[in-house]
């Protein structure tokens, strides 16, 4: 049984009162996207065939086709690519910037330094075989104007200078404490990249988008304002919780059928690749994904107005506009964050017994906790929060597949701060 101080009951009370509105807000969304999705489904005739599973090559699999129609349809592009053969959302977007990428090119990021799973695949760490260095193409980035705005006279001029194949945004804001685009400031980017070629209508930059934590937080997505090219992971928002693997990359159909061929190889590109337990999972998933993602946006609000009232610094604010499901917590002591972590990892339905240490991840530079009692091993859009150990020791708290969960957790994980304090 869970418990929590009466302090601790009283603080809930009074952030639940304070958030009220922001609530709404985000029912609002979740109805306009759940409209979407539906329709969605309607209109590609969605039937229980399209769940049964295929073998072998898996020709003809209806399932596969139709899916990817769903996804090109709700994310705005003329194609899509959703399968299970994605082993994570940074395979899904390494994927994709092979297909936008040729020896020789640039890959210019508009949003400043990536995600720590992203630096080998650019070659900015270690001598990773296969890495884009590894294949010629090189890398610029531009910071964004006061860690808030993409700087897009320094895109401009970027583009200018450079023989850049692809400008990378990476939508959520990763382990920084920068915020996260909103999709209006995605297509900022993508007129400023269309303007930049008017003169040069034979070459343009493609606009890759790391689409990772954003799906379905606000009522469009960066297919609707431009971009050429979007990646993500099943475990997070469009996996709606039970998805169990996967990754998708929407977009241009040219080069998703790059993506495809990457995938797979050229000449089968996305007409293989069986499905032997089905797509049901998948269909579910994504028609649940606009609610789940509303519970865990409500989930990073209340945590976010609960530890501000505990005089703790967080980004967003709790009545901030939001683009992703993360919230950012800064605890400033190692100790403070263990514990929160340990909180979380305690509240969890699964493994609450375990206590999360740091320790070294394939792909990060320091040493990382990850506090994750979740269904699907490391699926982001169920309560869970990681940081990497170093100062100033940013928690960074994402998911919650029921709000009535993620409170209960949240409030279990600042019991744990205040009694051992």
């Amino acid at each position: 049984m869970l418990e929590v101080s009466e302090n601790i009951e009283e603080l809930s009370e009074l952030a639940m009162s304070d958030i009220a509105s922001q609530f709404a807000v985000i029912d609002s969304i979740a109805q306009v996207n759940t409209q979407k999705v539906l329709s969605a489904f309607q209109n590609n005739r969605v039937s229980d065939t399209c769940f049964a599973g295929t073998t072998g090559y898996g020709y003809n699999d209806k399932g596969r086709e139709v899916l990817d129609h769903i996804y090109a349809d709700v994310m705005g592009t003329p194609s899509a690519l959703v399968r299970s053969g994605f082993a994570s959302g940074t395979h899904a977007i390494t994927t994709a910037l092979f297909a936008a990428l040729k020896p020789g090119e640039v890959l210019l990021s508009a949003t400043g330094l990536p995600y720590d799973t992203l630096h080998g695949v650019i070659g900015l760490t270690g001598n990773y075989k296969g890495s884009l260095k590894d294949y010629d193409i090189s890398y610029k980035q531009v910071e964004l104007i006061d860690n808030k705005k993409p700087d897009l006279d320094a895109i401009t001029k970027a583009i200018k200078e450079k023989n850049v194949g692809a400008v990378f945004v990476q939508r959520s804001r990763g382990y920084s404490t920068r915020s996260a685009l909103s999709v209006e400031d995605i297509g900022n980017i993508c007129d400023c990249v269309q303007n930049a070629y008017k003169n040069n209508a034979s070459k343009k930059a493609v606009v890759m988008v790391d689409n990772c934590y954003g799906e379905f937080v606000e009522t469009i997505e960066p297919g609707n304002v431009g971009a050429d090219l979007i990646a993500g992971s099943l475990i997070k928002n469009p996996g709606g919780g039970i998805v169990p693997t996967g990754g998708y990359v929407v977009g241009r159909e040219d080069l998703v059928e790059a993506a495809a061929n990457r995938l797979t190889a050229p000449g089968i590109g996305d007409k293989c690749g069986s499905s032997p337990d089905g797509h049901r999972l998948m269909y579910q998933g994504f028609f649940m994904a606009p609610h789940v993602v509303a519970q865990a946006m409500k989930t990073a609000v209340f945590c976010a107005r609960l530890m501000e009232l505990l005089g703790y610094e967080t980004n967003p604010k709790y009545n901030e506009k939001r683009s992703d499901i993360i919230q950012m917590i800064r605890f400033k002591e190692k100790d403070l964050l263990e514990r929160f972590c340990a909180g979380i990892q305690s509240a969890s339905p699964v493994d609450s017994y375990v206590t999360p240490i740091a320790g070294d991840m394939p792909g990060y530079e320091h040493q990382v906790i990850m506090a994750a009692g979740t269904f699907i091993q490391g699926a982001s859009i169920e309560l869970s929060v990681d940081a990497p150990m170093k100062e100033p020791y940013n928690a960074y708290l994402q998911g919650g597949l029921t709000f009535e969960y993620g409170k209960l957790g949240v409030m279990y994980a600042v019991n744990k701060l205040i009694i051992n304090n």
